[in-house]
């Protein structure tokens, strides 16, 4: 190889990498606009494990708004592109990612299909508001919502599940 062919190929390889470190840095959109206590918007990350046969574990970024009767949810890839968004209203759940689009009969099928596990997204609006409400099975850590965390588990029913939210500042 010619060292001018080899100079080009090294320049090149080197753009491909530094864009690769770049969009790693890239963040999820971010809530524009005043945040209510009741309806949000929230963001940050969102992570999941469940000790399934074999563990599961699901993370994402997400950006959170409405209240448990109607709202959105979004998650976002560590790139920052839109991965699912996940809308319901009374009688009517939607997924959607990428072009296809599911429904679904309600929240909880809607969300157990998005993140591989049931999440109690009722008792998640109120958790993050501050409000420490029971969820059947979960057992919500809000003593350090002030620093942007919670942290949720759920030991019955099996498989036991652990959820943690780390919210934008």
């Amino acid at each position: 190889m010619k060292p001018l062919e080899w100079a080009a190929r090294a320049l090149g390889t080197a753009l491909l990498v530094a864009s690769f470190f770049v969009a790693g840095c890239a963040q999820p959109p971010r809530a524009t606009g005043p945040k209510d206590a009741q309806t949000g918007p929230w963001s940050g990350r969102l992570a999941l494990k469940v000790q399934a046969q074999p563990p599961q574990s699901f993370s994402a970024g997400f950006e959170l708004r409405g209240q448990a009767s109607a709202g959105q949810l979004s998650l976002f890839n560590p790139l920052g592109g839109t991965v699912a968004r996940l809308a319901w209203s009374p009688g009517k759940a939607t997924l959607t990612s990428g072009s296809e689009v599911r429904e679904f009969d309600s929240l909880d099928a809607l969300v157990t299909q998005a993140t591989g596990a049931s999440i109690p997204v009722s008792a998640l609006f109120d958790w993050l508001a501050g409000t420490p409400t029971p969820a059947a099975g979960w057992q919500a850590d809000l003593s350090r919502l002030s620093e942007g965390r919670l942290e949720a588990r759920r030991e019955q029913p099996l498989p036991a599940a652990e959820m943690r939210v780390l919210l934008d500042r």
